[in-house]
């Protein structure tokens, strides 16, 4: 897989994020950015996150995944936003 096709699948399955994708083959990093996650706990936003791609999880298509997840208020401070 490619992080182009991860961030399709993401998109395809929830709305109103941004989504900043790295990594080749089955490992990935995955950033969400939206107001879906506020109120979320941190375990919920995970769920969300491992539920659009249970798909490919299950064939083996994707390994590992590493997930942060930041409501738009967060993603202003997050040292992940200010470095870029």
């Amino acid at each position: 897989m490619q992080p182009s096709d991860v961030k399709s699948r993401l998109e395809s399955q929830i709305d109103g994020c941004e989504f900043h994708i790295q990594g080749e083959g089955c490992n990935f990093q995955v950033i969400a950015v939206g107001d879906v996650f506020d109120g979320m706990s941190p375990v919920k936003r995970q769920q969300l996150i491992y539920g659009a791609l249970s798909d490919e999880i299950a064939s083996g298509a994707l390994h590992a995944i590493s997930i942060k997840t930041f409501t738009p208020a967060q993603w202003e401070s997050a040292p992940e936003n200010l470095g870029a």
